[in-house]
């Protein structure tokens, strides 16, 4: 499978959420979704809710906040393929981003021109 990396650095062919979609797994999406609930507070998680084809993609599912993610509508106004091929690279929005997950800075620094 390509790796598949989201707008803001978060790899989503690396993603539980990801891989349970595209092979159907309903069990363990079951299992994200009690997961969403019991520790992320989500209550209407739902196995559906979770489910995810990437947020690259215009249409299709994605989990919760990513349809909704002001980073992912930033960067497909700009037309561009990630947060790091971006010339305001760094900005406000992702920086937030990198506070939560550190790793994302390394695979988007590692995609820059």
């Amino acid at each position: 499978m390509d790796r598949i990396i989201a707008y803001c650095g978060l790899v989503c062919s690396e993603c539980p959420s990801y891989i349970h979609t595209q092979s159907g797994n309903m069990e363990e999406l079951a299992k994200l979704a009690e997961q969403a609930r019991a520790v992320h507070g989500v209550a209407d998680a739902t196995a559906e809710s979770v489910m995810c084809d990437g947020c690259l993609l215009p249409e299709g599912r994605k989990i919760g906040y990513c349809d909704t993610c002001e980073i992912r509508a930033c960067a497909a106004a700009r037309s561009v393929a990630h947060c790091g091929a971006c010339a305001d690279y760094g900005c406000e929005k992702i920086e937030g981003v990198f506070q939560q997950v550190p790793e994302a800075r390394a695979t988007l620094d590692a995609l820059r021109p």
